[in-house]
């Protein structure tokens, strides 16, 4: 079974100013740091695109960590996967480490965003 790019079901980061914007809007944003070449955020690969469409109410951005380094570090996102939270323009969780995320961990981290 080939995977799914995240960017497949989930807009990507494209411009830094962009993610300023989108952590303002109204709502809940998670935004997931990753990049192609790490195996651990493969793995995410096959439970995340079942995910987005389940929590609705939350948008995703894909942001990838080799385009956007200085971001990475301003947020000190320095393990992949992570992800981190916004509700109503303010950060509200974040699950950042370098280990790997399983779905019940990723589902945990999501519920306790509603």
């Amino acid at each position: 079974m080939k995977l799914k790019a995240f960017t497949e079901y989930m807009p990507a980061l494209t411009k830094e100013t962009q993610f300023e914007t989108l952590c303002e809007k109204q709502g809940i944003q998670v935004f997931l740091f990753s990049a192609d070449w790490c195996p651990d955020c493969v793995f995410l690969k096959t439970f995340m695109e079942e995910l987005v469409a389940e929590w609705k109410q939350i948008e995703f951005v894909y942001v990838n960590r080799d385009q956007f380094p200085s971001l990475c570090e301003r947020l000190a996102v320095l393990g992949i996967p992570s992800f981190i939270a916004y509700r109503d323009g303010k950060e509200c969780a974040r699950l950042v480490s370098t280990l790997r995320k399983s779905r019940a961990e990723v589902e945990a981290f999501l519920g306790g965003l509603a």
